[in-house]
Order: structure tokens, then C-alpha cells, then sequence
């Protein structure tokens, strides 16, 4: 009877430890610790949320995270799972895979932006972002930068959620690893669709393809 209970009671701790483990770590309503706080920085940060961080999962912050997912093709279940987690760009994972993360976050933006561009390009739009996480002005992470409220126009009519092509990744490889084509830019546009005055009195760096690079 005691070999039986004790088989049993390890069983119960190895799939505690199992759902507990970081591999497969989610946030839903009734969480609480620091992965909650990181997605309600991030919520707060882009305009789905307000209030303050607290790191409880309530209604609030339930609420927020379906927008999120609604905005950004994911099911909006209101958990945040591996899926919702990556694209918050948020990793209970080792360094590795949440440098892989940000690596695959940022092809899918440089796919949706850039992806008919050359290389080169493509490489420059993934600078843009970077620059932007160094700049004071933006948010300091890369999820922050390309899921800035207006900032993106592949965040805002789902291009972003498109599969990215090799050339994509190899180019937000290339960002990451300290390759630069804009020059230090934190902008661009396309000068033959942009119709905001604004963007086009920036000074201009140079231009790659149909990309015009600016401060």
C-alpha cells in the first residue's frame, strides 16, 4: 500500500513539475508573478490596456490580451500561451530561444514591409527597428517597436502574420548581427505611396529600392 502511494504521489509531482516547467509556461486569469507583469508592460505600452502593472491576471488584463490576440491572428482565448507569449516577444525559454524569438519577429516584419525588396533592403528595414529600440524616443525592446501603436503597416493589415521567406530571416539575422544599410535611420517610407507630410519632411539618409531612409 505505501509502494502504491508513493508511486502514485510521484506521479502527481512529475506532472506538476511538468505543467510548472518553463517549456510550457502560459499565463491565463488567476496567474500571477512576473511573466503577467511583462505582458501587462507590454499591453499598457501599446494601447490595449491601462491602469497599472501589478501582476495578477485578472479580468482586466484577460480582456486586453483577446485584443492583442484578436489584432494579431492568434485565437482569442484571453490565455497567454507560447504563441501569444512569442509574439509579445516575451520567452520563458533560455537566451537562445528568445534571441531565435526576436529573430523570427523581426522577419515578419521586414516580410510584410519589405519582402518584394532587394536584400539589401530588406536588411535596412530590419536596422530601422533596432535603431528604434536604441532610440529614447521608441519603446526599448523589438516586440515594443514593431507593435507601437501606427507604427508598422504590416502590424496594422495583418501582412505581419504571413509565413516570412529565407531571405527574411537571413536578413533579420544580418540586423541583429550589427549590419546597418539605412545609416543610422529610424524611418522610411515609400515616397510614391506615403501621404503623411510629416515623414517626408525628414532628412533623408539615402534610398534603397523604393525605400527613402530618414532621421
Amino acid at each position: 500500500m505505501r509502494k502504491k502511494s508513493f508511486k502514485l504521489l510521484a506521479s502527481v509531482m512529475s506532472i506538476i513539475f511538468l505543467l510548472h516547467s518553463p517549456a510550457y509556461a502560459l499565463s491565463k486569469r488567476g496567474s500571477t508573478g512576473n511573466e503577467v507583469r511583462l505582458i501587462q508592460q507590454r499591453l499598457i505600452q501599446w494601447g490595449y490596456m491601462t491602469g497599472s502593472v501589478d501582476g495578477i491576471y485578472g479580468s482586466k488584463t484577460e480582456a486586453a490580451v483577446k485584443r492583442f490576440q484578436q489584432n494579431n491572428g492568434l485565437t482569442p482565448d484571453g490565455i497567454a500561451g507560447s504563441a501569444t507569449l512569442e509574439k509579445m516577444g516575451i520567452s520563458s525559454q533560455t537566451t537562445q530561444t528568445s534571441s531565435d524569438n526576436n529573430i523570427r519577429l523581426l522577419a515578419m516584419l521586414i516580410n510584410g514591409e519589405a519582402r518584394g525588396e532587394t536584400y539589401e533592403g530588406q536588411v535596412a528595414v530590419g536596422a530601422v527597428v533596432l535603431n528604434r529600440v536604441k532610440h529614447s524616443s521608441f519603446p526599448n525592446s523589438i516586440a515594443g517597436v514593431i507593435y507601437q501603436n501606427g507604427a508598422f503597416t504590416a502590424v496594422d493589415d495583418g501582412q505581419i502574420n504571413m509565413n516570412p521567406t529565407q531571405s527574411c530571416i537571413n536578413a533579420a539575422r544580418d540586423a541583429m548581427n550589427g549590419w546597418d544599410p539605412s545609416g543610422g535611420a529610424i524611418y522610411y517610407y515609400n515616397p510614391a505611396t506615403a501621404t503623411n507630410q510629416w515623414i517626408r519632411s525628414r532628412p533623408v539618409i539615402k534610398q534603397i529600392g523604393k525605400h527613402v531612409f530618414c532621421k
